[in-house]
C-alpha cells in the first residue's frame, strides 16, 4: 500500500490568513477599476465613475469571500457551480459595461460559467471521495 505524497505548505497560518481577504481585495479593485473603465468607453473621467468603480468593487469583494468561504462546504457539484456561476456572472456584468447587446453578455457569462464548471468539477471530482474528503 503506498500512502500518498503531500507537499510542504511553504507559507505559514499568519500568510494563508492574509491571503484569504488580500487576494479578493487586489482582485475587486482590479475588477472594480475594469468594470469602470468600460463603462466609460474611453471618455473623461467622472465622480460618478469613480463611484461606480468603488461600488463595483466592493460588491467583488463581498461576493468573493462569501464564495470562497462558503463554497468548499457544499458537495463538489454544487460547489463547482458557485464558483463557475460567480465567475460567469463577473465576466457578463464586465462585458455589459461596453455598451454592448445584453444578450451577447449573457452568452459570454453562460460560455465561462460553463467552461469554469468542467474544470472545477473535474478538479473536486478527481481529488475528492463522494463526501468531500480530500484523497489526494
Amino acid at each position: 500500500m503506498t500512502r500518498p505524497i503531500h507537499t510542504p505548505d511553504v507559507f505559514d497560518e499568519r500568510f494563508h490568513r492574509i491571503a484569504r481577504f488580500a487576494i479578493p481585495v487586489v482582485l475587486g479593485l482590479v475588477y472594480g477599476y475594469w468594470a469602470a473603465a468600460n463603462r466609460r468607453g474611453g471618455g473623461p473621467i467622472t465622480g460618478w465613475n469613480i463611484l461606480f468603480g468603488f461600488v463595483t468593487a466592493l460588491a467583488f469583494i463581498v461576493l468573493c469571500i462569501a464564495v470562497a468561504t462558503l463554497a468548499p462546504l457544499l458537495k463538489r457539484e454544487l460547489h463547482s457551480g458557485v464558483k463557475s456561476a460567480f465567475a460567469g456572472a463577473s465576466v457578463g456584468f464586465l462585458y455589459s459595461q461596453s455598451d454592448d447587446s445584453v444578450l451577447r453578455s449573457a452568452v459570454l457569462g453562460l460560455v465561462v460559467a460553463a467552461a469554469i464548471f468542467v474544470v472545477f468539477f473535474y478538479r473536486y471530482y478527481t481529488r475528492e471521495d463522494a463526501e468531500g474528503n480530500r484523497i489526494r
